[in-house]
């Protein structure tokens, strides 16, 4: 068995998956289907019945690619809150369940929480963003169109 430590989690070993070999650095490990280890894990961390600590909550923070202030803004809290809760442990219930809702939504490739968290890691909207709706046979839709580039 392999003890999986990337990312920061103890408590993670591979049955198989893996192929170990010499390098001039001493050994390593290649991973087969990284990604597919990294969904396995988020899905077996959402599931638990206790409440996330923080290594865990760092490690689905990380695999939905979202930053610290990321998560603060989606939270209404500061980056300093967040990386306290991760390095402290001590994860609010709330802050539990959203973040595993969140992972859930992700990870089953629900396409609504995948844009939501597209658009947390892309950023704040900006000031002068301008808001175009346009009515179709399906009704009304958005888009968003920068002001900058209108006056060009």
């Amino acid at each position: 068995m392999f003890h999986f430590t990337d990312g920061g989690l103890d408590n993670i070993r591979l049955a198989n998956g893996y192929t170990e070999h010499k390098t001039p650095y001493g050994k390593g490990v290649s991973i087969y289907d990284l990604d597919g280890l990294v969904r396995a894990i988020c899905l077996n961390l959402v599931q638990k019945q206790y409440k996330l600590n923080g290594k865990e909550f760092r490690y689905l923070r990380q695999a939905l690619l979202l930053s610290q202030g990321s998560v603060a803004n989606l939270f209404g809290c500061t980056e300093q809150t967040v990386s306290l809760r991760e390095r402290h442990g001590r994860v609010p219930l709330w802050a539990d369940k959203l973040l595993r809702m969140t992972t859930i939504g992700s990870m089953q490739e629900n396409t609504t929480v995948r844009e939501l968290i597209d658009r947390m890691n892309f950023g704040d909207r900006l000031v002068n963003d301008r808001i175009v709706l346009h009515e179709t046979d399906e009704g009304w839709e958005s888009s968003a169109e920068n002001l900058k580039e209108l006056a060009a």
